[in-house]
């Protein structure tokens, strides 16, 4: 395993936290935060998973199991509602997520 900068970001800390390195946070977080829109639409998840693949898919020495961009992108997902960085759109069916600041 190549040396990626190994600090650690304690996510959605607690019992059930998850860390992960900083620079797969940071990668997974800046895709978050540029692809999620503001709007009160917002992007399913789905989708919001989808354009982070297309972002970061080639980044194969940080995430070079297929499942894992989907994985990260939720944990990730976790730490920045409880940052209040990004939301739930409250009753949107199926559920959405919005950037707040």
């Amino acid at each position: 395993m190549k040396n990626q900068s190994m600090s650690t970001v304690n996510v959605t800390p607690g019992a059930n936290g998850f860390k992960v390195t900083k620079v797969k946070y940071d990668c997974i977080r800046d895709a978050i935060l540029t692809n999620l829109p503001s709007s009160k639409e917002g992007l399913k998840f789905n989708e919001l998973v989808s354009r982070i693949k297309r972002d970061v898919g080639s980044r194969k020495d940080l995430f070079p199991k297929a499942g894992s961009v989907m994985w990260y992108t939720k944990v990730v997902q976790l730490d920045l509602e409880k940052r209040k960085l990004i939301e739930r759109i409250p009753e949107a069916v199926p559920r959405r997520l919005r950037r707040l600041k």
